[in-house]
């Protein structure tokens, strides 16, 4: 039986040894953790990233709390995510591929903002230790490099106090 084997999972071995490598990597996004390194693409193609640099990282991941972070972006001016050095990402990657091609990237191509996009496995895996919770958008705020503060927004008014916007 372990001769037949061997033949089989030969191949798999390193993808299981690079997922194995990765989780030991991985840590939750705690407060005094270091700014998470992000590269993705929006939904123009163009790169998005997270560094250093950034003061805000704003999280979605689920279709109606996209809804609500959309809707809180267009009511404000434009720019308020680059004014704020606030990063806008989305995990799409439940999504079918279809439906994301055909009506979602449309649609997110009228947006006035970007929004940076996880949608393949090794996207998905930069954003896999952000702070989540169901029904909720995550705000998480650094300083000098940091991050100090997580904010798990179920409201447009709550998204608006954790991003410091206007009622």
């Amino acid at each position: 039986m372990r001769g037949l084997l061997r033949p089989i999972l030969r191949p798999w071995l390193p993808v299981m040894a690079l997922g194995l490598h990765l989780a030991v990597l991985a840590a939750p996004l705690v407060p005094g953790a270091p700014v998470p390194l992000i590269a993705l693409e929006d939904q123009h193609g163009k790169p998005v990233r997270v560094d250093a640099g950034t003061r805000r990282l704003l999280f979605s991941a689920e279709r109606g709390v996209n809804e609500m972070v959309s809707r809180v972006l267009l009511a404000q001016a434009s720019g308020v995510l680059e004014r704020q050095e606030t990063v806008y990402l989305a995990d799409i990657s439940a999504m079918p591929a279809v439906i994301t091609r055909l009506i979602a990237l449309p649609r997110m191509r009228e947006l006035p903002f970007a929004i940076g996009l996880a949608r393949e496995p090794a996207q998905v895996a930069q954003v896999a230790d952000l702070p989540r919770q169901p029904g909720a958008a995550t705000v998480l705020r650094f300083v000098d490099g940091k991050l100090v503060d997580i904010h798990l927004a179920r409201n447009e008014g709550q998204l608006r106090a954790a991003l410091g916007l206007e009622p």
